[in-house]
């Protein structure tokens, strides 16, 4: 595995965005068969061809949504309550979900791995959640992932050069 070079991936994400976001968001009307098998396929590939360990970009970019059982198991490995623990590094936003205040994430270390990697976040266990069934509902969390994640961008492109481009 190479390293990645997010200042080119984000140059390719402006050039793409558009494109692979109207690709998503109309692969419910394409009807395509077999959609979710080849999207746990590219999921796998694109986990062999890219390391998180060399990215880190969700963690550094992205916030993941705390659930109570998130914030209880967190804050006793850190040994505070809770609420002091939502207090210090949580809010809860809009749509009523706890998020962090800041970003990069306070668990990232200097060598990009997770401290609390055994102990994470729910959603951080199942980041860019393209291995789950159901791509097609999916599609609003893929097009915000692409522009996060090397690996959900990848994922997207190689199923638009399968469906649409016929590679």
């Amino acid at each position: 595995m190479k390293s990645l070079d997010l200042k080119a991936f984000r140059q390719k994400v402006s050039r793409k965005k558009k494109i692979y976001t109207t690709f998503l968001r109309g692969l419910h009307r394409r009807k395509v068969r077999g959609i979710d098998p080849m999207a746990i396929r590219l999921n796998h590939e694109s986990f062999r061809e890219i390391d998180c360990r060399t990215c880190a970009n969700c963690c550094k970019t992205m916030t993941p949504t705390y659930t109570k059982s998130d914030i209880r198991r967190i804050a006793a490995h850190v040994n505070m309550t809770p609420e002091a623990y939502k207090e210090k590094y949580l809010y809860l936003d809009d749509s009523g979900d706890w998020m962090h205040y800041n970003l990069p994430c306070h668990f990232l270390g200097k060598d990009n791995l997770c401290t609390i990697y055994d102990i994470r976040p729910l959603d951080c266990r199942g980041f860019p959640h393209t291995h789950k069934k159901d791509f097609v509902n999916a599609a609003t969390v893929n097009i915000q992932n692409i522009t996060y994640c090397p690996a959900t961008f990848r994922i997207v492109e190689k199923m638009y050069e399968k469906i649409i481009l016929k590679k």
